[in-house]
């Protein structure tokens, strides 16, 4: 049996002067405010990746960047396994794209992020993302649909 993983990443783009973030409102997938990323591409590493899809979806060019854990799906029925590697980094340069077809892209105050309208199971990258001691979070989809994350 040919168990699928789709490989993704997520980069949260920090500016340690103004305490900001880089957010994207996601029109297309997942819909609501999250950081950039998308698919790891036959043939790239998961880093290059973060760096291209960033460029791709923001303008910007990215990094020095860090591991700041894993968030992964599994599907018992299907076998299938769904992994978002979580980088951040503060090293950026370029001009911002205002919005891309993924959606528009804007900083804000990262203490703004918990309340605002968020893509779905942000919340919980936002915990990843933002506690030091968390570097993963894991979901099995139980026969249901419900979809609990362990949080390590």
């Amino acid at each position: 049996m040919n168990n699928p993983t789709e490989l993704t990443n997520m980069v949260m783009i920090e500016n340690p002067a103004t305490n900001e973030v880089l957010v994207q409102h996601r029109r297309l997938y997942r819909t609501g405010i999250s950081f950039p990323g998308g698919h790891v591409e036959d043939g790239e590493s998961i880093t290059a990746s973060a760096v291209r899809e960033v460029r791709e979806e923001t303008g910007l060019s990215v990094k020095n960047l860090r591991l700041s854990g894993v968030m992964h799906w599994f599907t018992p029925e299907t076998g299938a396994r769904y992994l978002v590697f979580l980088y951040r980094t503060t090293d950026f340069s370029g001009e911002l794209l205002s919005a891309t077809r993924e959606g528009e892209v804007f900083w804000v105050k990262k203490d703004d992020l918990p309340h605002m309208a968020l893509a779905p199971d942000f919340d919980v990258f936002l915990r990843v993302f933002l506690q030091e001691e968390k570097s993963e979070a894991f979901s099995c989809c139980d026969p249901d649909g419900n979809s609990p994350f362990l949080i390590q």
